[in-house]
Protein backbone atom coordinates (compact mmCIF):
# COMPACT_ATOMS: atom_id res chain seq x y z
CA UNK A 1 0.00 0.00 0.00
CA UNK A 2 1.20 3.40 -0.43
CA UNK A 3 0.62 4.84 3.03
CA UNK A 4 3.30 2.38 3.86
CA UNK A 5 6.10 4.32 2.18
CA UNK A 6 8.01 6.39 4.94
CA UNK A 7 7.53 9.38 2.31
CA UNK A 8 3.89 9.57 1.87
CA UNK A 9 2.27 12.23 3.53
CA UNK A 10 -1.37 11.36 5.21
CA UNK A 11 -4.36 13.32 4.56
CA UNK A 12 -4.85 16.11 6.35
CA UNK A 13 -7.80 17.80 4.45
CA UNK A 14 -10.69 16.82 6.40
CA UNK A 15 -11.53 19.97 9.00
CA UNK A 16 -11.14 19.62 12.77
CA UNK A 17 -13.77 18.20 14.16
CA UNK A 18 -14.99 19.89 18.23
CA UNK A 19 -15.42 15.92 19.17
CA UNK A 20 -11.60 15.73 20.17
CA UNK A 21 -11.31 18.61 22.24
CA UNK A 22 -14.42 17.06 23.49
CA UNK A 23 -12.75 13.68 24.07
CA UNK A 24 -9.37 15.16 25.30
CA UNK A 25 -11.20 16.92 27.59
CA UNK A 26 -12.42 13.29 29.37
CA UNK A 27 -8.47 13.17 30.11
CA UNK A 28 -8.19 16.55 31.99
CA UNK A 29 -11.46 15.97 33.87
CA UNK A 30 -9.71 13.44 35.56
CA UNK A 31 -8.20 16.23 37.97
CA UNK A 32 -11.04 18.59 37.31
CA UNK A 33 -10.04 19.52 41.40
CA UNK A 34 -6.66 19.99 41.22
CA UNK A 35 -6.75 21.83 38.46
CA UNK A 36 -9.79 24.53 40.07
CA UNK A 37 -7.22 24.08 42.89
CA UNK A 38 -4.38 25.41 40.27
CA UNK A 39 -7.45 28.40 38.70
CA UNK A 40 -7.93 29.71 41.83
CA UNK A 41 -4.65 30.07 43.14
CA UNK A 42 -3.57 32.47 40.05
CA UNK A 43 -6.99 34.06 40.20
CA UNK A 44 -5.77 34.68 43.47
CA UNK A 45 -2.44 35.98 42.02
CA UNK A 46 -3.61 38.05 39.74
CA UNK A 47 -6.47 39.89 41.44
CA UNK A 48 -3.59 41.10 44.38
CA UNK A 49 -1.36 41.52 41.13
CA UNK A 50 -3.98 44.49 39.92
CA UNK A 51 -3.79 46.32 43.07
CA UNK A 52 -0.35 47.01 42.28
CA UNK A 53 -0.90 50.34 39.80
CA UNK A 54 -3.58 51.71 42.65
CA UNK A 55 -0.42 51.56 44.64
CA UNK A 56 1.57 53.37 42.38
CA UNK A 57 -1.08 56.08 41.55
CA UNK A 58 -2.02 56.75 45.47
CA UNK A 59 1.87 56.85 46.06
CA UNK A 60 2.58 59.51 42.76
CA UNK A 61 -0.55 61.82 43.71
CA UNK A 62 -0.94 61.35 47.15
CA UNK A 63 1.83 60.08 49.55
CA UNK A 64 4.85 62.03 47.66
CA UNK A 65 3.37 65.38 47.27
CA UNK A 66 2.53 64.96 51.31
CA UNK A 67 6.23 63.56 51.97
CA UNK A 68 4.65 61.40 53.90
CA UNK A 69 7.51 59.06 54.27
CA UNK A 70 6.02 56.23 56.70
CA UNK A 71 2.90 55.96 54.34
CA UNK A 72 5.38 55.66 51.36
CA UNK A 73 7.57 52.63 52.90
CA UNK A 74 4.08 51.30 54.01
CA UNK A 75 3.30 51.30 50.44
CA UNK A 76 6.57 49.84 49.07
CA UNK A 77 6.20 46.93 51.33
CA UNK A 78 2.63 46.62 50.25
CA UNK A 79 3.79 46.63 46.74
CA UNK A 80 6.53 43.80 47.75
CA UNK A 81 4.06 41.48 49.02
CA UNK A 82 1.93 41.79 46.32
CA UNK A 83 4.78 40.55 43.91
CA UNK A 84 5.81 38.14 46.49
CA UNK A 85 2.03 36.02 46.94
CA UNK A 86 2.03 36.58 43.28
CA UNK A 87 5.37 34.36 43.01
CA UNK A 88 4.54 31.81 45.76
CA UNK A 89 0.92 31.21 44.32
CA UNK A 90 2.27 31.25 40.53
CA UNK A 91 5.06 28.89 41.71
CA UNK A 92 2.28 26.61 43.34
CA UNK A 93 0.52 26.47 40.57
CA UNK A 94 3.30 25.46 38.36
CA UNK A 95 4.15 22.32 40.66
CA UNK A 96 0.54 20.88 40.84
CA UNK A 97 -0.03 21.16 36.30
CA UNK A 98 3.20 20.08 35.68
CA UNK A 99 2.41 16.99 37.52
CA UNK A 100 -1.46 17.33 36.09
CA UNK A 101 0.59 17.16 32.85
CA UNK A 102 2.86 14.19 33.04
CA UNK A 103 -0.71 12.35 34.74
CA UNK A 104 -2.69 13.12 31.38
CA UNK A 105 0.35 11.71 29.62
CA UNK A 106 0.53 8.68 30.83
CA UNK A 107 -3.29 8.20 30.77
CA UNK A 108 -3.30 8.73 26.93
CA UNK A 109 -0.80 6.80 26.12
CA UNK A 110 -1.97 3.97 28.43
CA UNK A 111 -4.54 3.84 25.87
CA UNK A 112 -3.12 4.34 22.76
CA UNK A 113 -0.82 1.37 23.94
CA UNK A 114 -3.08 -1.12 25.14
CA UNK A 115 -5.33 -0.25 21.71
CA UNK A 116 -2.22 -0.84 19.35
CA UNK A 117 -1.99 -3.97 21.01
CA UNK A 118 -5.36 -5.17 20.05
CA UNK A 119 -4.90 -4.08 16.65
CA UNK A 120 -4.99 -6.70 13.60
CA UNK A 121 -1.71 -7.43 11.66
CA UNK A 122 -2.94 -5.51 8.99
CA UNK A 123 -2.86 -2.44 10.90
CA UNK A 124 0.81 -2.78 11.17
CA UNK A 125 1.54 -4.28 7.74
CA UNK A 126 0.11 -1.65 6.27
CA UNK A 127 2.41 1.27 8.34
CA UNK A 128 6.07 1.89 9.07
CA UNK A 129 6.58 1.42 12.94
CA UNK A 130 8.55 5.01 13.14
CA UNK A 131 5.32 6.35 11.75
CA UNK A 132 3.17 5.18 14.95
CA UNK A 133 5.88 5.54 17.63
CA UNK A 134 6.19 9.44 16.52
CA UNK A 135 2.16 9.57 17.41
CA UNK A 136 2.74 7.76 21.11
CA UNK A 137 5.27 9.52 21.85
CA UNK A 138 6.02 12.91 20.57
CA UNK A 139 2.38 13.88 19.79
CA UNK A 140 1.39 13.03 23.43
CA UNK A 141 4.20 15.26 25.04
CA UNK A 142 3.26 17.72 22.30
CA UNK A 143 -0.97 18.48 23.54
CA UNK A 144 -0.26 17.18 27.17
CA UNK A 145 0.81 20.87 28.03
CA UNK A 146 -2.00 22.57 26.57
CA UNK A 147 -4.64 20.01 28.11
CA UNK A 148 -3.36 21.16 31.64
CA UNK A 149 -1.80 23.90 31.97
CA UNK A 150 -2.78 25.57 29.10
CA UNK A 151 -6.42 25.55 30.04
CA UNK A 152 -5.79 27.04 33.35
CA UNK A 153 -3.92 29.47 31.64
CA UNK A 154 -6.40 30.49 29.39
CA UNK A 155 -9.19 30.99 31.90
CA UNK A 156 -6.39 32.88 33.73
CA UNK A 157 -5.71 34.98 31.25
CA UNK A 158 -9.21 35.92 30.32
CA UNK A 159 -9.97 36.19 33.91
CA UNK A 160 -7.12 38.80 34.13
CA UNK A 161 -8.02 40.42 30.92
CA UNK A 162 -11.32 41.17 32.42
CA UNK A 163 -10.27 42.78 35.42
CA UNK A 164 -7.84 44.50 34.14
CA UNK A 165 -10.49 46.12 31.96
CA UNK A 166 -12.76 46.54 34.98
CA UNK A 167 -9.73 48.13 37.07
CA UNK A 168 -8.96 50.65 33.74
CA UNK A 169 -12.62 51.52 33.57
CA UNK A 170 -13.06 51.86 37.24
CA UNK A 171 -9.87 54.24 37.06
CA UNK A 172 -10.59 56.44 33.64
CA UNK A 173 -12.80 55.31 30.90
CA UNK A 174 -11.91 57.07 28.41
CA UNK A 175 -8.40 56.29 28.29
CA UNK A 176 -9.57 52.92 29.11
CA UNK A 177 -11.32 53.24 25.19
CA UNK A 178 -7.87 54.34 24.10
CA UNK A 179 -6.27 51.05 25.40
CA UNK A 180 -8.91 48.86 24.08
CA UNK A 181 -9.06 50.77 20.00
CA UNK A 182 -6.04 48.38 19.03
CA UNK A 183 -8.36 45.26 19.69
CA UNK A 184 -10.16 45.26 16.54
CA UNK A 185 -6.62 45.62 14.61
CA UNK A 186 -5.21 42.14 16.41
CA UNK A 187 -8.28 40.21 15.66
CA UNK A 188 -8.24 40.91 12.11
CA UNK A 189 -4.43 39.74 12.24
CA UNK A 190 -5.80 36.59 14.28
CA UNK A 191 -8.07 35.74 11.31
CA UNK A 192 -6.06 36.17 8.95
CA UNK A 193 -3.15 33.78 9.75
CA UNK A 194 -5.84 31.19 11.56
CA UNK A 195 -6.11 28.58 8.47
CA UNK A 196 -2.52 28.98 7.55
CA UNK A 197 -1.31 28.68 10.48
CA UNK A 198 -3.26 25.23 11.22
CA UNK A 199 -2.67 22.89 7.96
CA UNK A 200 0.86 25.15 8.14
CA UNK A 201 1.44 22.82 11.70
CA UNK A 202 -0.05 19.70 10.05
CA UNK A 203 2.48 19.35 7.35
CA UNK A 204 4.90 19.70 9.93
CA UNK A 205 3.31 16.64 11.48
CA UNK A 206 3.54 14.69 8.48
CA UNK A 207 7.27 15.77 7.61
CA UNK A 208 8.22 14.91 11.25
CA UNK A 209 6.39 11.22 10.91
CA UNK A 210 7.99 10.73 7.44
CA UNK A 211 11.62 11.72 9.50
CA UNK A 212 10.76 9.13 12.47
CA UNK A 213 10.25 6.16 10.19
CA UNK A 214 12.52 6.58 7.84
CA UNK A 215 15.57 6.83 11.12
CA UNK A 216 13.42 3.70 12.53
CA UNK A 217 13.95 1.83 9.58
CA UNK A 218 17.89 2.52 8.97
CA UNK A 219 18.37 1.46 12.76
CA UNK A 220 16.66 -1.67 12.20
CA UNK A 221 18.32 -2.38 8.81
CA UNK A 222 22.06 -0.45 9.74
CA UNK A 223 23.64 -3.83 9.06
CA UNK A 224 21.92 -4.30 5.68
CA UNK A 225 22.53 -0.68 4.63
CA UNK A 226 26.74 -1.50 5.70
CA UNK A 227 26.52 -4.71 4.05
CA UNK A 228 25.52 -2.88 0.44
CA UNK A 229 27.35 0.06 1.06
CA UNK A 230 24.06 2.27 0.83
CA UNK A 231 25.45 5.15 3.45
CA UNK A 232 25.66 7.31 1.20
CA UNK A 233 22.30 6.84 -0.17
CA UNK A 234 20.62 6.63 2.43
CA UNK A 235 22.32 10.07 4.03
CA UNK A 236 21.00 11.94 0.87
CA UNK A 237 17.34 9.99 1.93
CA UNK A 238 17.38 11.45 5.35
CA UNK A 239 19.20 14.99 4.09
CA UNK A 240 16.22 15.69 1.94
CA UNK A 241 13.76 14.77 4.73
CA UNK A 242 15.40 16.51 7.19
CA UNK A 243 15.09 19.76 4.83
CA UNK A 244 11.31 18.92 4.37
CA UNK A 245 10.96 18.88 7.76
CA UNK A 246 13.07 21.92 8.33
CA UNK A 247 11.50 24.16 5.67
CA UNK A 248 7.95 23.45 7.26
CA UNK A 249 8.85 23.62 10.38
CA UNK A 250 10.29 27.10 9.15
CA UNK A 251 6.74 28.20 7.41
CA UNK A 252 4.63 27.46 10.29
CA UNK A 253 6.86 29.68 12.26
CA UNK A 254 6.69 32.55 9.96
CA UNK A 255 3.10 32.20 10.89
CA UNK A 256 3.60 31.59 14.70
CA UNK A 257 5.70 34.84 14.33
CA UNK A 258 3.03 36.99 12.68
CA UNK A 259 1.10 37.66 16.54
CA UNK A 260 3.67 38.74 19.13
CA UNK A 261 5.52 41.65 16.82
CA UNK A 262 1.59 42.54 15.95
CA UNK A 263 0.68 42.54 19.49
CA UNK A 264 4.35 44.98 20.72
CA UNK A 265 3.46 46.91 18.05
CA UNK A 266 -0.27 48.05 18.88
CA UNK A 267 1.43 47.98 22.58
CA UNK A 268 3.90 50.72 21.94
CA UNK A 269 1.88 52.75 19.73
CA UNK A 270 -1.01 52.55 22.57
CA UNK A 271 1.68 53.57 25.21
CA UNK A 272 2.50 56.63 23.47
CA UNK A 273 -1.20 57.46 22.50
CA UNK A 274 -1.94 57.56 26.24
CA UNK A 275 0.41 59.91 26.72
CA UNK A 276 -0.88 62.07 24.00
CA UNK A 277 -4.14 61.40 25.03
CA UNK A 278 -3.74 61.77 28.46
CA UNK A 279 -1.58 65.13 28.57
CA UNK A 280 -2.60 66.72 25.03
CA UNK A 281 -6.45 65.99 24.61
CA UNK A 282 -8.06 64.94 27.93
CA UNK A 283 -5.49 67.69 29.76
CA UNK A 284 -4.24 67.73 33.06
CA UNK A 285 -6.74 69.49 34.15
CA UNK A 286 -9.16 66.21 34.24
CA UNK A 287 -6.37 63.84 34.12
CA UNK A 288 -3.46 63.33 37.31
CA UNK A 289 0.25 62.08 36.23
CA UNK A 290 -0.74 59.34 38.58
CA UNK A 291 -3.56 58.31 37.03
CA UNK A 292 -1.77 58.72 33.46
CA UNK A 293 1.05 56.40 35.16
CA UNK A 294 -1.54 53.49 36.24
CA UNK A 295 -3.37 53.29 32.82
CA UNK A 296 -0.01 52.95 31.21
CA UNK A 297 0.98 49.94 34.01
CA UNK A 298 -2.80 48.57 33.09
CA UNK A 299 -2.24 49.25 29.51
CA UNK A 300 0.79 46.94 29.25
CA UNK A 301 -0.57 44.25 31.35
CA UNK A 302 -3.63 44.65 29.39
CA UNK A 303 -1.44 43.61 26.35
CA UNK A 304 0.48 40.61 28.27
CA UNK A 305 -2.18 38.36 28.54
CA UNK A 306 -3.34 38.94 25.14
CA UNK A 307 -0.04 38.23 23.54
CA UNK A 308 -0.76 35.26 26.47
CA UNK A 309 -3.43 34.51 24.74
CA UNK A 310 -2.06 34.18 21.03
CA UNK A 311 0.91 32.29 21.93
CA UNK A 312 -1.87 30.05 23.24
CA UNK A 313 -3.70 29.88 20.51
CA UNK A 314 -0.29 29.14 18.28
CA UNK A 315 -0.16 26.07 20.94
CA UNK A 316 -4.19 25.06 20.75
CA UNK A 317 -3.31 25.31 16.77
CA UNK A 318 -0.62 22.64 17.18
CA UNK A 319 -2.24 20.79 19.86
CA UNK A 320 -5.18 20.27 17.12
CA UNK A 321 -3.26 18.45 14.60
CA UNK A 322 -1.64 16.26 16.96
CA UNK A 323 -5.02 15.74 18.71
CA UNK A 324 -6.37 14.35 15.17
CA UNK A 325 -3.23 12.27 14.88
CA UNK A 326 -3.84 10.43 18.02
CA UNK A 327 -7.32 10.14 18.42
CA UNK A 328 -7.40 8.87 14.70
CA UNK A 329 -5.03 5.96 16.21
CA UNK A 330 -7.52 5.07 18.83
CA UNK A 331 -10.26 5.36 16.61
CA UNK A 332 -8.66 2.69 14.27
CA UNK A 333 -11.06 -0.08 14.35
CA UNK A 334 -9.80 -3.80 16.12
CA UNK A 335 -11.30 -5.68 13.10
CA UNK A 336 -10.07 -9.24 15.04
CA UNK A 337 -11.74 -9.12 18.45
CA UNK A 338 -14.00 -10.87 20.79
CA UNK A 339 -17.48 -10.95 19.72
CA UNK A 340 -20.25 -9.66 22.48
CA UNK A 341 -21.51 -13.27 23.76
CA UNK A 342 -17.89 -14.32 23.34
CA UNK A 343 -17.56 -17.70 25.25
CA UNK A 344 -13.99 -18.95 27.14
CA UNK A 345 -13.27 -22.12 25.17
CA UNK A 346 -12.24 -25.21 27.28
CA UNK A 347 -9.73 -27.01 27.46
CA UNK A 348 -9.01 -28.32 23.56
CA UNK A 349 -8.40 -31.80 22.82
CA UNK A 350 -6.57 -30.11 19.31
CA UNK A 351 -8.82 -30.98 16.48
CA UNK A 352 -8.84 -28.71 13.89
CA UNK A 353 -11.34 -28.19 10.64
CA UNK A 354 -11.78 -25.87 8.09
CA UNK A 355 -15.24 -25.49 6.44
CA UNK A 356 -15.50 -23.53 3.18
CA UNK A 357 -12.92 -21.12 4.36
CA UNK A 358 -12.21 -18.12 1.65
CA UNK A 359 -9.64 -15.50 2.86
CA UNK A 360 -8.22 -11.96 1.24
CA UNK A 361 -6.12 -9.86 2.44
CA UNK A 362 -7.38 -7.32 -0.19
CA UNK A 363 -10.26 -7.27 -2.76
CA UNK A 364 -7.17 -7.65 -5.41
CA UNK A 365 -6.23 -11.16 -4.76
CA UNK A 366 -8.14 -14.10 -3.09
CA UNK A 367 -5.42 -16.31 -1.03
CA UNK A 368 -7.65 -18.91 -0.32
CA UNK A 369 -10.93 -20.20 -1.78
CA UNK A 370 -13.90 -22.40 -0.31
CA UNK A 371 -10.90 -24.44 1.76
CA UNK A 372 -11.98 -27.11 3.76
CA UNK A 373 -9.62 -29.92 5.54
CA UNK A 374 -9.84 -31.85 8.64
CA UNK A 375 -6.99 -32.30 11.42
CA UNK A 376 -7.47 -35.14 13.86
CA UNK A 377 -5.76 -33.98 17.65
CA UNK A 378 -2.24 -35.21 17.79
CA UNK A 379 -1.47 -35.31 14.11
CA UNK A 380 1.38 -33.42 12.93
CA UNK A 381 0.29 -31.61 9.27
CA UNK A 382 3.17 -30.13 7.25
CA UNK A 383 2.26 -27.37 4.62
CA UNK A 384 4.18 -27.14 1.68
CA UNK A 385 3.72 -25.20 -1.78
CA UNK A 386 5.19 -22.28 -3.43
CA UNK A 387 5.75 -18.87 -1.77
CA UNK A 388 2.92 -16.86 -1.50
CA UNK A 389 -0.03 -19.88 -1.41
CA UNK A 390 -1.39 -19.48 1.58
CA UNK A 391 0.72 -21.63 4.25
CA UNK A 392 1.34 -18.91 7.16
CA UNK A 393 -2.53 -17.67 6.26
CA UNK A 394 -3.87 -21.20 6.86
CA UNK A 395 -1.82 -20.82 10.58
CA UNK A 396 -2.82 -17.50 10.90
CA UNK A 397 -6.58 -18.16 10.17
CA UNK A 398 -6.07 -20.93 12.83
CA UNK A 399 -4.77 -19.01 15.54
CA UNK A 400 -6.96 -16.10 14.85
CA UNK A 401 -4.81 -13.28 13.60
CA UNK A 402 -6.87 -12.48 10.35
CA UNK A 403 -10.92 -12.82 10.26
CA UNK A 404 -12.39 -15.17 7.30
CA UNK A 405 -14.37 -13.43 4.75
CA UNK A 406 -16.07 -16.71 4.33
CA UNK A 407 -16.80 -19.88 6.04
CA UNK A 408 -15.66 -21.20 9.30
CA UNK A 409 -12.22 -22.64 10.94
CA UNK A 410 -13.11 -24.33 13.90
CA UNK A 411 -11.24 -26.08 16.73
CA UNK A 412 -13.03 -29.06 18.90
CA UNK A 413 -16.18 -28.24 16.90
CA UNK A 414 -15.81 -24.48 18.30
CA UNK A 415 -16.22 -21.65 15.93
CA UNK A 416 -13.05 -19.76 16.69
CA UNK A 417 -14.91 -16.93 15.55
CA UNK A 418 -17.15 -17.69 18.62
CA UNK A 419 -14.64 -17.63 21.12
CA UNK A 420 -12.19 -15.15 23.27
CA UNK A 421 -9.23 -14.73 21.43
CA UNK A 422 -7.46 -15.35 25.32
CA UNK A 423 -8.91 -18.81 25.85
CA UNK A 424 -7.91 -19.70 22.35
CA UNK A 425 -4.31 -17.98 21.73
CA UNK A 426 -3.51 -19.20 25.58
CA UNK A 427 -4.11 -23.16 24.34
CA UNK A 428 -1.35 -22.99 21.11
CA UNK A 429 1.72 -22.45 20.78
CA UNK A 430 3.21 -20.47 17.59
CA UNK A 431 6.62 -19.93 16.38
CA UNK A 432 6.30 -17.46 13.75
CA UNK A 433 9.27 -17.09 11.05
CA UNK A 434 10.68 -14.01 12.37
CA UNK A 435 12.40 -14.85 15.41
CA UNK A 436 11.25 -11.95 18.34
CA UNK A 437 13.28 -11.60 21.42
CA UNK A 438 13.18 -8.79 24.03
CA UNK A 439 15.85 -6.79 25.89
CA UNK A 440 16.25 -8.38 29.52
CA UNK A 441 17.65 -11.93 30.38
CA UNK A 442 17.49 -15.09 28.46
CA UNK A 443 15.45 -16.69 30.88
CA UNK A 444 12.79 -13.60 31.27
CA UNK A 445 12.59 -14.11 27.55
CA UNK A 446 11.62 -17.77 27.89
CA UNK A 447 9.48 -17.15 30.57
CA UNK A 448 7.47 -14.61 28.35
CA UNK A 449 5.60 -17.84 27.11
CA UNK A 450 4.30 -19.01 31.13
CA UNK A 451 5.03 -16.09 33.24
CA UNK A 452 4.91 -18.52 36.27
CA UNK A 453 7.32 -20.86 34.85
CA UNK A 454 9.90 -22.10 37.21
CA UNK A 455 13.82 -22.72 36.19
CA UNK A 456 13.58 -25.97 36.25
CA UNK A 457 10.58 -25.67 33.42
CA UNK A 458 12.55 -23.09 31.39
CA UNK A 459 16.23 -25.69 31.80
CA UNK A 460 13.70 -28.91 30.42
CA UNK A 461 12.16 -26.77 27.85
CA UNK A 462 15.71 -25.50 26.48
CA UNK A 463 17.28 -29.00 26.44
CA UNK A 464 14.16 -29.71 24.46
CA UNK A 465 14.78 -27.75 21.73
CA UNK A 466 18.85 -28.03 22.31
CA UNK A 467 18.78 -23.99 23.68
CA UNK A 468 20.72 -25.43 26.92
CA UNK A 469 24.22 -26.10 25.79
CA UNK A 470 25.06 -22.68 23.98
CA UNK A 471 23.29 -20.85 26.71
CA UNK A 472 25.35 -22.13 29.17
CA UNK A 473 28.69 -21.39 26.91
CA UNK A 474 27.90 -17.52 28.24
CA UNK A 475 29.52 -16.68 31.10
CA UNK A 476 25.80 -15.41 33.40
CA UNK A 477 23.99 -18.67 31.60
CA UNK A 478 20.10 -17.85 32.12
CA UNK A 479 20.93 -14.59 33.37
CA UNK A 480 23.11 -13.57 30.38
CA UNK A 481 21.51 -9.73 29.48
CA UNK A 482 20.68 -9.51 25.72
CA UNK A 483 19.79 -6.74 23.92
CA UNK A 484 16.34 -5.39 21.69
CA UNK A 485 16.46 -7.62 19.02
CA UNK A 486 19.06 -9.81 19.97
CA UNK A 487 22.13 -8.72 18.42
CA UNK A 488 24.47 -10.86 20.41
CA UNK A 489 22.83 -14.19 19.43
CA UNK A 490 23.23 -15.84 16.05
CA UNK A 491 19.63 -15.88 14.11
CA UNK A 492 19.35 -19.71 14.93
CA UNK A 493 20.04 -19.63 18.66
CA UNK A 494 17.40 -16.50 18.87
CA UNK A 495 15.24 -18.78 17.20
CA UNK A 496 15.64 -21.77 19.53
CA UNK A 497 15.36 -19.20 22.42
CA UNK A 498 11.77 -18.44 20.37
CA UNK A 499 11.59 -22.05 20.63
CA UNK A 500 11.73 -22.28 23.91
CA UNK A 501 9.78 -19.49 24.88
CA UNK A 502 6.44 -21.30 22.72
CA UNK A 503 6.99 -24.67 23.91
CA UNK A 504 7.06 -23.49 27.71
CA UNK A 505 3.37 -22.87 27.55
CA UNK A 506 2.41 -26.78 26.97
CA UNK A 507 0.04 -26.00 23.85
CA UNK A 508 -2.09 -28.07 22.61
CA UNK A 509 -2.02 -27.30 18.88
CA UNK A 510 1.62 -26.09 17.86
CA UNK A 511 2.30 -24.04 14.79
CA UNK A 512 5.76 -23.88 13.25
CA UNK A 513 6.19 -21.72 10.66
CA UNK A 514 9.74 -21.98 8.95
CA UNK A 515 10.49 -22.57 13.03
CA UNK A 516 14.51 -24.59 11.47
CA UNK A 517 14.71 -22.25 8.80
CA UNK A 518 18.02 -20.74 10.60
CA UNK A 519 19.26 -23.55 12.61
CA UNK A 520 22.56 -25.97 11.05
CA UNK A 521 21.49 -29.24 9.97
CA UNK A 522 23.51 -30.71 13.04
CA UNK A 523 21.50 -28.76 15.74
CA UNK A 524 18.66 -29.28 13.31
CA UNK A 525 18.73 -33.25 13.93
CA UNK A 526 18.95 -33.08 17.35
CA UNK A 527 16.41 -30.61 17.49
CA UNK A 528 14.09 -33.08 15.79
CA UNK A 529 14.51 -35.76 18.09
CA UNK A 530 13.36 -33.87 21.12
CA UNK A 531 10.68 -32.47 19.30
CA UNK A 532 9.18 -35.63 18.15
CA UNK A 533 9.01 -36.46 22.30
CA UNK A 534 7.05 -33.02 22.40
CA UNK A 535 4.71 -33.39 19.71
CA UNK A 536 2.99 -36.54 21.11
CA UNK A 537 -0.28 -35.44 21.88
CA UNK A 538 -0.13 -32.14 20.69
CA UNK A 539 -1.81 -31.30 17.21
CA UNK A 540 1.14 -29.82 15.15
CA UNK A 541 1.00 -27.60 11.73
CA UNK A 542 4.59 -27.30 10.24
CA UNK A 543 5.88 -24.90 7.53
CA UNK A 544 9.24 -26.17 6.97
CA UNK A 545 11.38 -25.40 3.40
CA UNK A 546 13.40 -28.25 4.06
CA UNK A 547 11.01 -31.44 3.27
CA UNK A 548 13.44 -34.10 4.51
CA UNK A 549 12.22 -32.36 7.83
CA UNK A 550 8.95 -33.48 7.45
CA UNK A 551 9.08 -36.78 5.34
CA UNK A 552 7.45 -38.34 9.07
CA UNK A 553 4.35 -36.15 9.38
CA UNK A 554 0.90 -37.41 9.44
CA UNK A 555 -0.29 -35.27 6.73
CA UNK A 556 0.91 -33.39 4.15
CA UNK A 557 -0.63 -30.90 2.33
CA UNK A 558 0.23 -29.06 -0.95
CA UNK A 559 -1.20 -25.66 -0.71
CA UNK A 560 -1.64 -24.12 -4.43
CA UNK A 561 -4.16 -22.61 -6.29
CA UNK A 562 -6.32 -20.71 -3.59
CA UNK A 563 -6.68 -24.26 -2.08
CA UNK A 564 -5.13 -27.53 -1.21
CA UNK A 565 -4.41 -29.51 -4.43
CA UNK A 566 -2.85 -32.98 -3.14
CA UNK A 567 -3.10 -34.40 0.87
CA UNK A 568 -1.12 -37.64 2.02
CA UNK A 569 1.46 -38.90 3.78
CA UNK A 570 5.12 -38.91 2.16
CA UNK A 571 4.98 -42.23 0.43
CA UNK A 572 1.52 -41.34 -0.48
CA UNK A 573 2.35 -38.41 -2.25
CA UNK A 574 5.68 -39.56 -4.26
CA UNK A 575 3.75 -42.57 -5.93
CA UNK A 576 1.28 -39.98 -7.23
CA UNK A 577 4.16 -38.38 -8.81
CA UNK A 578 2.61 -35.02 -8.52
CA UNK A 579 3.06 -31.44 -7.45
CA UNK A 580 5.01 -32.88 -4.15
CA UNK A 581 6.70 -35.39 -6.10
CA UNK A 582 8.27 -32.24 -8.51
CA UNK A 583 8.79 -30.33 -5.32
CA UNK A 584 10.52 -32.54 -3.37
CA UNK A 585 12.90 -34.19 -5.98
CA UNK A 586 13.60 -31.00 -7.46
CA UNK A 587 15.29 -30.17 -4.05
CA UNK A 588 16.76 -33.11 -3.37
Amino acid sequence: MARNKFDVDENLESPFDIRHLKRAMIYVGRYKWRMILSLGLSAAAVIIGLFAPVITQYAIDNTIPSGNIKQLILLAVLLLMTIAVNIIFSTIRSRIMTKVGQDIIFDIRTDLFEHLQRLSFEYYDSRPHGKILVRIINYVNSVSDTLSNGIITFVLELFNLVFIIVFMFAMHWKMALVILAGVPVLMAVIMFIKNRQRKAWQTVNNKSSNLNAYLHEGLVGVKVTQLFAREEENAEIFSRLSEAYRTSWMKAVTYNNLLWPTVDTISAVIAASIYFVGLLVIGPASVSLGTIVAMSGYASRFWQPILNLANLFNNFVNAVSYLERIFETLDEPIKVNDKENAEELPRIEGNVRFENVTFAYDESKTILENLSFSVKKGENVALVGPTGAGKTTIVNLISRFYDVNGGRVLVDEHDISDVTLKSLRSQMGIMLQDSVVFSGTIEENIRYGKLDATHEEIVRACKTVCADEFIREFPNGYDTVINEGGSMLSQGQRQLIAFARTLISDPKILVLDEATSSIDAKTEKLLQEGLQRLLEGRTSFIIAHRLSTIKNCDKIMYVSDRGIKECGTHDELMAKKGDYYKLYTAMN
